[in-house]
């Protein structure tokens, strides 16, 4: 797991740094560095969506998963997580619970992710989740020095969701054929433009109540083509 202690670590430096500059940047610097972050993960995700090979196992992932989330109700449980750490954490702190909210899921819904923690897992070749960490601790400055010291405690869940990913990728590795990693990334890319359009304050989408949608989309992307012949 040296790749997602590695990954989690520089999460919670690039954090601390972005909160030692966080006086010295002016609002306007700071709106412009996160239209600017905001059209990389734009980016990101569109690239990661168009690798999708069957849409409509996308698609009935995002419903399935979607209905699942507000059962659930997915987003409300993080708000109140956020919430209860930004009291933790003392007033004055900023939005801790939309940085750790936006955080979280910009560094577990990937490609990298996923990837990264099944070959660490399964070949112990972390270097995948190595370059990811170099560009969440890049991030995580600019989110820390915007959003506050929510952003921080988003290394928790990414090492929970990225360690148990390469523990169990042994297991794993007949479950996550290649039409199965395809569909998640191309679910996982959508759910990662939601988060760009919140970022740039287009449209609040509710991406937490969504994220059931990756699990779903595994077994619909191996079940569907079955049924479809």
């Amino acid at each position: 797991m040296i790749g997602t202690v590695v990954n989690s670590s520089a999460i919670i430096i690039g954090s601390a740094l972005g909160l030692i500059f966080r006086k010295g940047l002016p609002d306007r610097l700071k709106c412009t560095i996160m239209q600017g972050i905001g059209l990389a993960v734009l980016l990101i995700g569109l690239g990661m969506s168009l690798q999708s090979r069957q849409v409509l196992a996308v698609v009935l992932s995002l419903v399935l998963g979607g209905l699942t989330g507000e059962l659930l109700n997915i987003e409300g449980g993080l708000a109140r997580l956020g919430r209860w750490l930004e009291s933790k954490a003392g007033s004055g702190t900023g939005q801790a619970g939309r940085a750790f909210v936006t955080a979280s899921l910009v560094y577990c819904v990937g490609a990298m992710a996923v990837m990264g923690s099944i070959e660490d897992g399964l070949n112990g070749n972390p270097r995948i989740l190595f370059a990811k960490a170099a560009l969440d601790g890049i991030s995580a400055v600019v989110f820390a020095s915007t959003m506050g010291i929510g952003v921080a405690f988003s290394s928790l869940p990414v090492f929970v969701y990225q360690g148990s990913l390469t523990l169990l990728a042994s297991q794993l590795k007949s479950f996550l054929s290649e039409a199965a990693v395809a569909e998640m990334t191309a679910t996982g890319g959508l759910l990662i433009v939601g988060i760009a359009l919140t970022i740039l304050g287009i449209k609040e989408v509710k991406v937490g109540n969504l994220l059931p949608s990756i699990v779903f989309a595994a077994p619909l992307a191996t079940l569907l083509p079955k049924f479809l012949l």
